[in-house]
């Protein structure tokens, strides 16, 4: 079955409004209340492996709600449930690489023995709780070359399964996904791209001091290879009032308009000009309309048609020392 791009976003939409309301007016069950840790205990919840209310608070929240939002519209989208408590990740991973690594990988992905596990039936079914894989674990699979690990507790086999919670998540959920080692090219070769292509319009003293503070490798990247498109979903920082594009629209009566570019297509051009006011034109109304545009991107759109995979890493390296 064909899945249209406008029925997925609906319901990506539909998911950010439900998560936002939800937000504002949480179900009773989802409000926080103080329990205390003999009725947490009653409730089924043991020292080492925490209470739904208690996972919930663990998850990290970002600064910006909108981000937040989105990311849950997304989980919901794709039904894959809360996260997996980030410290019982820690844990498991460091247990699964020391005891399951050498024949399951160190990211669960199948090695020269053990198949991968981010694709099991019985790892999905588990869902983080321990409670299938854990005779697996503790019982091994002898006929398969599994050997036992009865020394492993309830908890440490909890923590493996909620590393395991992570990794099927991850595989479902590319939203969520962590680029890494990204900055591996020369700076000083970087150095004399950024002289010799964008010296003109920003300076390491100026407008570009201490940027590797400001931003992580992958967000700088995307604002020098994409910097009109920095802003996806609400989630990054609000656009650069300096990226505007302005427009002067000039009439056949001589009469010319200058602002802020709002709108152009084919058919029609409208711009807010100094003191706010929207002015629009429709090309078949003015016969003879001249707009003239001036972006302040442009240099970048064109370097986007000349980078090589080198000349942007090399840059991003050089960036990186800009701390």
């Amino acid at each position: 079955m064909v899945h249209r791009p406008w029925v997925v976003c609906f319901f990506l939409a539909a998911g950010i409004f439900r998560a936002q309301a939800q937000q504002q007016n949480p179900p009773a069950a989802d409000r926080p209340t103080a329990q205390p840790q003999a009725n947490a205990e009653k409730a089924g919840a043991s020292p080492g492996k925490p209470s739904d209310q208690q996972q919930k608070a663990q998850e990290p929240q970002s600064n910006n709600p909108n981000a937040d939002r989105f990311r849950e519209a997304v989980r919901t989208f794709l039904g894959i449930g809360a996260p997996p408590d980030a410290e019982a990740v820690k844990r498991g991973q460091a247990i699964f690489v020391s005891s399951c690594g050498f024949c399951h990988g160190t990211n669960a992905t199948g090695g020269a023995q053990g198949p991968n596990l981010v694709r099991s039936t019985l790892v999905l079914h588990d869902e983080g709780s321990g409670k299938e894989i854990g005779p697996v674990i503790h019982d091994g699979r002898p006929a398969k070359g599994m050997p036992s690990f009865a020394n492993l507790t309830d908890n440490q086999i909890h923590d493996i399964a909620q590393f395991l919670l992570g990794r099927t998540q991850a595989a479902a959920n590319r939203m969520d996904y962590t680029i890494q080692n990204i900055a591996t090219g020369s700076a000083q070769v970087g150095q004399t791209y950024f002289q010799a292509h964008c010296s003109t319009c920003h300076s390491p003293e100026g407008d570009l001091a201490h940027v590797a503070t400001k931003y992580d490798p992958v967000t700088l990247e995307n604002r020098f290879l994409y910097p009109g498109n920095s802003n996806p979903y609400g989630m990054g920082p609000p656009p650069d009032p300096r990226a505007e594009k302005h427009v002067t629209v000039t009439l056949p009566s001589g009469a010319s308009y200058s602002g802020v570019l709002a709108h152009i297509d084919d058919f029609s051009v409208a711009l807010r000009d100094g003191s706010g006011v929207y002015l629009s034109w429709v090309y078949d109304d003015v016969k003879s309309i001249r707009v003239q545009i001036q972006d302040p991107l442009e240099q970048h759109l064109k370097l986007l048609h000349q980078y090589s995979d080198s000349d942007m890493h090399n840059l991003l390296a050089y960036l990186e020392t800009l701390k």
